[in-house]
């Protein structure tokens, strides 16, 4: 009798182990493979400040979570107020002319720049030209992206 009684429990151990890593393998996205994505499949959505286009957000092979996306920003505005967050990221200039707060000074910088946004650094984006600006965000957090 105490057999059957262990087995049962152990059975039903091992079926909510079981579900439980479903439920997680459900709730994680599909890790990117090759992709490409066209530019003239992306959806503009206008908000505030201009418009964005989300490409991507999702883990890769090695990295917990990659998100890419294309802002325009209408001139005389900001993205948003100076911030910071754990993510590392990258901000490619597409055209126009902006002003990023970078390690606390803020820099010109106009079609072709790259600014990194290191991990917790005070950052800003701000359109100082008279046309739109825009640019492509990439920011990735791996097993090492601090918590805040």
């Amino acid at each position: 009798m105490r057999l059957t009684v262990t087995g049962a429990m152990l059975t039903a151990t091992a079926a909510l182990i079981c579900c439980s890593a479903m439920a997680w393998a459900q709730e994680r996205k599909a890790i990117l493979g090759p992709a490409v994505f066209d530019w003239n499949a992306m959806t503009a959505v206008r908000n505030g400040t201009g418009e964005v286009r989300s490409i991507v957000k999702q883990p890769t092979a090695t990295l917990d979570e990659l998100e890419m996306h294309v802002t325009t920003l209408n001139p005389g505005v900001a993205s948003h107020p100076p911030h910071r967050h754990p993510n590392e990221e990258l901000v490619i200039i597409d055209r126009g002319t902006v002003e990023t707060l970078s390690n606390g000074q803020w820099k010109r910088v106009g079609p072709g720049s790259v600014i990194f946004n290191a991990s917790n650094s005070l950052h800003a984006l701000r359109n100082v030209g008279s046309t739109p600006a825009q640019y492509h965000v990439i920011n990735w957090k791996s097993a090492t992206t601090p918590a805040h």
